[in-house]
């Protein structure tokens, strides 16, 4: 008998052999594929094939203009016959998506659940004043940028940018004890002076400074892999990750499943600095404890050279790319909430249901698209679906959590930009510099408590200081918006109530003492009781907190609303409150998590967009579109907008 020892030995040797053998295969087949992915649709017209951008056209003010392409009502006899594609929900990500499609002459129909399209790219107008829900500034919009190039070939050319401010940013460390002012950092943006800006807040800190921002570029380099893990075949993604390979290749994995707060601590020491440099978590959700180092450096790179938004308002965006979905033969139509996506019984998908009081429409297509979230698709399909298909969904969705709730206040006020001398800024005010501490302890309180809470994070902006159209179009008036973040949790009792009657529990949240004082007015005088808004108790802290940095601003209100969470819910969707998808930690950038995020969803007929797919925010929803759409139609549409971007060059 062969003595164990040698036997144990001689496995040994084997395994060791085999393990540096496994990766070099499946590097090997990474390379075969991608070579096969990027030699897609040479041979045939894609959406880039040519320039589309035509003469920008005036801007449409008309309101029924604009209500007739944004708020195109459902009804079953619009339905177009004979559809290429159904794509679920008229954020970014599926606009872009059906726009791509339709391009190559593909019919489409968007359906939405509000009463208007665009998602978060969305606006409201209440009492003369205007707000965005989501869209509050936007990078790499510079001419060359392929950002920029994407923009305008789904537009048509038709969307203008404004620049903000060169100081698009301002950061605010506040002392505990005055709740006063103790650090403020101004932001610039463009090339050098964006990394310069923290070296002159921190001059002592230079060289950590520069660590970090180079940390930053490495990790950002690597996001070619994340994308070859959404497009490549799933199995063969899985088998990579499985055997080791892409450690191999790059470092791809020691950067997205670190926390940014790892990173930050390894660079310094200086807790004001930290804050700093992770100033702007706010804008996917997660804080630094939390949050991958790789969607931080993402964003941070987005923004470095400067910030842009949308001449003439955020709905401007879902205006000038519906028209190109609707010369296809496709249609957006709005006040469509899908309830139910449609199988043939065998595990493939072939439609929706769409709920209209109390019927149901069901609307057959090839293909269907959701750019609803992972959580929100889920729960359409059936369980046989699932459990035939093996589809990674389902675990995604029990192993990455959704984002955090958010609080929205909107201000109008009475006087213009000019007149209240409001920058076309943002403004990130932090309670102190433990970010992490001070987010996680207002995060776990009880509501009841809320009265003496200080929020640990607002950030401030002037929507009407970002367009100098609102002015023309809103003369005497400008806005405001307060974003903080809330737990779910809060509001999670009135989940099933409907929007306006939720009761005077969920009210007494929204209150401040006033309330009572302001009802025994209207006792006496009940003509007055609508023509006074009422402000609630976390709105009037929020309100405080800002006027502390815009003393001018007090008596200037001339609207003002809040949304909590369960807004979010009703007019976007989101599936507790959230407004960045699923959470943007650790987990949900594991190499796993990155491989079954993914278009394809391994359900026959069925495919995901938007912010789940890539990341968050305007920038990553629509890429999550190209990767999408590069799936669904076999083509590598990235290649095709370099090639596109290149010729464009070459005619300067």
């Amino acid at each position: 008998m062969e003595d164990p020892l040698s036997m144990s030995s001689g496995f040994l040797a084997e395994y060791t052999r085999l393990k540096y053998v496994f990766p070099v295969i499946g590097v090997t087949l990474l390379g075969v594929f991608l070579k096969s992915f990027f030699s897609r649709g040479k041979e045939t017209a894609g959406p880039f094939s040519r320039d589309t951008r035509r003469p920008r056209a005036p801007l449409v003010v008309d309101r029924a203009a604009r209500k007739a392409v944004i708020q195109n009502r459902f009804q079953e006899s619009k339905i177009p016959q004979d559809l290429d594609a159904i794509v679920i929900g008229s954020g970014i990500g599926g606009l872009s998506v059906a726009s791509m499609m339709a391009k190559v002459n593909k019919k489409v129909l968007v359906l939405e659940q509000h009463d208007r399209a665009g998602g978060c790219c969305h606006t409201f107008v209440e009492k003369g004043f205007e707000f965005d829900v989501g869209i509050h500034y936007i990078g790499e919009l510079e001419e060359e940028n392929k950002l920029r190039l994407l923009i305008d070939q789904l537009t048509e050319g038709q969307l203008a940018w404004q620049p903000l401010d060169n100081n698009f940013d301002t950061i605010v460390l506040t002392n505990k004890s005055t709740g006063k002012p103790a650090k403020v950092i101004p932001i610039r943006g463009g090339g050098d002076a964006y990394i310069q800006s923290f070296i002159d807040a921190f001059p002592a800190e230079e060289a950590a400074i520069r660590r970090f921002f180079v940390l930053i570029n490495e990790a950002e380099s690597h996001m070619s892999t994340l994308v070859m893990l959404k497009v490549l075949p799933y199995w063969l993604c899985r088998l990579a990750v499985r055997l080791g390979v892409i450690p191999w290749l790059n470092r791809l994995k020691y950067f997205s499943e670190r926390s940014l707060k790892s990173f930050l601590d390894e660079v310094t020491t200086n807790e004001d600095l930290k804050a700093a440099l992770g100033y702007c978590y706010g804008d996917y959700g997660s804080p630094p404890a939390e949050a991958s180092f790789l969607v931080h450096a993402l964003l941070l790179n987005h923004y470095k050279d400067g910030a842009y938004y949308p001449f003439g308002g955020a709905s401007e965006i879902a205006f000038h790319i519906i028209p190109t979905i609707v010369a296809a033969g496709g249609r957006v139509l709005t006040s469509a909430r899908v309830t139910g996506i449609v199988d043939d019984g065998h595990g493939r998908v072939v439609g929706v249901r769409v709920t209209k009081g109390s019927q149901e429409v069901e609307v057959r297509a090839p293909i269907v698209v959701s750019d609803a979230g992972i959580v929100n698709t889920v729960r359409m399909l059936s369980k046989d679906v699932l459990e035939k298909s093996r589809s990674p969904l389902s675990q995604v969705v029990s192993s990455v959590k959704p984002g955090y709730g958010c609080m929205s206040v909107y201000i109008g006020l009475r006087g213009s930009n000019e007149k209240l001398n409001l920058p076309a800024r943002n403004y990130w005010i932090f309670k102190g510099n433990k970010i992490d501490d001070d987010f996680a302890a207002f995060m776990s309180m009880d509501s009841a408590d809320l009265i003496d809470a200080t929020v640990p994070l607002l950030y401030v902006s002037f929507p009407s200081a970002k367009d100098y159209t609102f002015e023309q179009r809103y003369p005497g008036n400008s806005c405001c918006a307060v974003i903080t973040f809330a737990p779910w949790e809060w509001f999670e009792s009135w989940k099933d109530a409907p929007k306006g009657r939720r009761g005077e529990e969920y009210n007494e949240l929204k209150q401040i003492i006033a309330r009572a004082m302001w009802k025994q007015t209207c006792e006496l005088f009940p003509h007055l009781k609508d023509k006074v808004r009422l402000i609630t108790r976390d709105v009037a802290k929020q309100q405080n907190q800002t006027c502390e940095h815009f003393p001018h601003l007090k008596d200037k209100e001339g609207y003002f609303e809040v949304g909590t969470p369960l807004t979010n819910q009703h007019y976007i969707g989101s599936s507790r409150g959230e407004i960045y998808g699923m959470n943007h930690d650790t987990t949900r950038f594991s190499l796993q998590s990155i491989v079954d995020m993914r278009p394809d969803t391994q359900i026959p007929g069925l495919y995901l967009t938007g912010q789940d797919v890539c990341a968050c925010g305007f920038a990553g929803a629509i890429f999550g579109g190209l990767i999408c759409a590069s799936t669904i139609l076999q083509r590598n549409l990235q290649r095709d907008l370099q090639k596109l971007g290149k010729s464009l060059k070459n005619l300067d």
